[in-house]
């Protein structure tokens, strides 16, 4: 029984922190491509069709890619970059550059329904575009795009449980490696419940927070 929640407990631990990295790496990728594609489009504070559509083409292109696909192509930039293929850092390589698209889509999606008139007023007081992306767009477009940093988050645990079939570690390997391969279906279901908890957790805290904002506006 310590040995199973040993297991479970060690698997639980390597998704977290491949999804709260991965998280924040795609973040850091996405987000600038997401506020690009707003700002660029033909409606935006700075339209630049060319740009708007390269970026729009790499976007669909990266988020077309089965994920343990991409993975697999991945295998020899993770070995660059943190030494391995296989484990949990190097699984929150493909995870970051699988999430970044989907991230900003997103972005681009929140921030287009931002109020135009708001956008309008700040030009009229003379902002600067990058004034009117800090301080009108994303204030404005926070509940949104804290749900849809939610969903991406979600998105992830499923990537990584994905992950665990090609050697990513986590719940997923777990599940499989010691579940389905050594048929203990007692550890397979306790791995596939423990993602659901997190899914239930990651969806309630990221409601509350975007509630919340909402609220005091």
């Amino acid at each position: 029984m310590i040995d199973k929640l040993f297991l479970v407990g060690t698997s639980t631990v390597q998704t977290l922190l491949m999804v709260f990295f991965s998280t924040v790496f795609s973040l850091v990728l996405g987000f600038p491509i997401g506020v690009l594609l707003c700002v660029t489009n033909k409606n935006g504070i700075m339209p630049k069709p060319v740009l708007n559509q390269v970026l729009s083409r790499i976007v669909n292109v990266l988020r077309s890619f089965p994920f343990i696909i991409l993975m697999i192509v991945l295998f020899p930039l993770s070995r660059i970059i943190v030494g391995t293929s296989i484990g949990t850092a190097a699984t929150i390589v493909p995870l970051s550059i699988a999430a970044a698209p989907f991230v900003a889509r997103i972005i681009e999606s929140a921030l287009n329904e931002v109020n135009p008139e708001l956008i309008q007023a700040a030009k009229a007081m003379g902002s600067t575009n990058m004034q009117i992306i800090v301080k009108v767009l994303i204030p404005e477009a926070l509940p949104a795009l804290i749900d849809g940093i939610t969903l991406t988050i979600i998105n992830l645990i499923g990537y990584s449980a994905m992950a665990g079939a090609v050697g990513g570690g986590g719940l997923g390997d777990l599940a499989i490696r010691y579940g389905y391969q050594r048929f203990r279906t007692e550890i397979m279901i306790a791995a596939v419940v423990v993602i659901l908890v997190l899914v239930e957790v990651i969806q309630h805290i990221g409601t509350k927070i975007s509630t919340k904002i909402m609220s005091y506006r």
